[in-house]
């Protein structure tokens, strides 16, 4: 028997429709099963989601356009280069729609057909607007779409071609979230945005039940964190292995947030509530929340498995997703290149131990993040070192005179390039050891060194030769 349960009061309803809060604390809802009866299950042969059907709520629709069963890449030449041993990449670019919310959709678009519905609304701020889209294309249903101001253009494309209704609303997708609910309040539509449907957890966890068929229990699966809902889910479906007698010991979990938009990693290190942190920010879309709503979940699944949580800045995201590409040749989007971002801290710090394994989910492609792709053709485009050289030259002579964090050095420059293209320049500089940073106000500020100095000073006097 399967039931919906309080994670707070336990407190049970019915499967469906699907609710994600309490009606009498106000506690997340989630899934519980009666394992015993599931200790029979059969599975069937194929590796792909619906494989799991059994260890879902129950569904009589089957929607698919053949999500699941991604690959677990080894990632060798990467690991090398953080001090690993064993590294893998769950790699979700390879569903559908080109992320791990295909699993969602179709799961959701099923369910939303069992129940008799013939119109969803989603909020998001990419990939679940996109897979969502794709699903009810394939199925028929009326698709509509709530996004926030900042969304990437390649995920809002995606959208627009499968033929979804969107409606812009707000600055954040804390902003379009409360915008869906009040439309699935005044139009009885389907809810599948994400935050806000208990299937999104038991879509999500299948992709631990996958690693462990692929690798076993790994000692860590580090997760990238935006409402903090995928690292639960991933630790749930550990858990529900573990409780089936599947699997004989847990993994740790890593949960990663952008340095300028760390609500969980910050509540789980003071060990403090949970609070919207209204003057965050991140280039990193996906990870751009700043209220999540299962934080307190994400927080509980680090603590519970021994993990840990961590930060890191934009920049160092945006090389690691050059980083993966080159040494693995996985073109991930910048939210999930996160997760291969702190591997070098985590090992350095002895957090984790060279030796262990190591599995980092890749959770969408990076063909739908715009400002990379804009960086890319710019450097195509690019005849030679001297624009590279003169945009290096602008940012030093900035620097020179005040110390600015990325976003403002990309409007001082007069957004002329994309903020990526200036976190990269921003990368090679402190790599040549002419600029330097500092953290202030949940910021990464730079500042210009000796050096960088120095450096201005030989181009001044070169220019006076020419």
């Amino acid at each position: 028997m399967t039931v919906l349960q309080c994670s707070q009061c336990s407190s049970s309803y019915s499967s469906f429709p699907p609710k994600f809060k309490c009606e009498k604390c106000g506690g997340i809802l989630e899934y519980v099963y009666d394992f015993n009866q599931q200790k029979t299950a059969e599975l069937s042969e194929s590796f792909t989601f619906w494989k799991f059907k059994q260890y879902l709520p129950p569904v009589k629709t089957v929607v698919s356009l053949g999500e699941g069963g991604t690959p677990l890449h080894r990632a060798t030449r990467l690991a090398k280069e953080v001090g690993l041993k064993n590294l893998f990449l769950k790699d979700e670019t390879r569903n559908p729609t080109n992320s791990f919310r295909d699993r969602c959709a179709a799961l959701m678009v099923s369910n939303a057909l069992d129940l008799g519905h013939d119109s969803v609304v989603c909020s998001s701020n990419g990939n679940m607007g996109a897979s969502l889209a794709a699903y009810c294309a394939k199925s028929g249903l009326a698709c509509n779409i709530v996004v926030p101001k900042m969304v990437d253009l390649g995920k809002l494309a995606q959208m627009m071609i499968y033929d979804a209704v969107i409606e812009e609303f707000g600055e954040t997708v804390d902003d379009s979230n409360i915008r869906a609910q009040s439309i699935a309040a005044e139009t009885g539509w389907y809810q599948a945005t994400a935050e806000f449907n208990p299937l999104t957890v038991e879509a999500e966890k299948t992709i631990s039940f996958e690693i462990a068929e692929q690798l076993g229990v790994p000692d860590w699966v580090v997760v990238s964190m935006g409402s903090g809902g995928t690292i639960y889910a991933l630790w749930k479906g550990f858990k529900e292995l573990y409780e089936r007698q599947k699997i004989d010991h847990l993994p740790r979990m890593v949960g990663v947030q952008a340095s300028g938009c760390a609500p969980i990693v910050q509540a789980f290190v003071d060990e403090s509530v949970i609070g919207e942190d209204v003057e965050s920010y991140t280039n990193a879309s996906g990870l751009f929340v700043r209220n999540p709503v299962n934080g307190k979940n994400a927080v509980d699944a680090i603590r519970s498995s021994g993990g840990a949580a961590v930060t890191v800045d934009d920049s160092e995201i945006f090389y690691a997703e050059q980083q993966i590409a080159r040494l693995e040749g996985i073109f991930a989007e910048p939210s999930s290149s996160a997760t291969t971002a702190v591997l070098t801290d985590l090992v350095n710090q002895n957090v984790v131990d060279c030796g262990d394994t190591v599995v980092c989910l890749i959770t969408g492609s990076g063909l739908k993040a715009t400002d990379v792709l804009q960086a890319l053709a710019k450097k195509r485009k690019t005849a030679g070192v001297g624009l590279d050289l003169s945009t290096k030259e602008k940012i030093l002579r900035l620097l020179s005179h005040e110390d600015t964090y990325g976003y403002g050095l990309w409007k001082k420059i007069g957004k002329t390039m994309t903020r990526a293209a200036i976190y990269q320049h921003l990368n090679d500089l402190s790599r040549r050891g002419v600029v330097t940073s500092y953290s202030k106000s949940g910021r990464k500020y730079f500042t210009i060194t000796e050096r960088g100095r120095r450096a201005l000073k030989a181009l001044d006097d070169l220019k006076t030769l020419l």
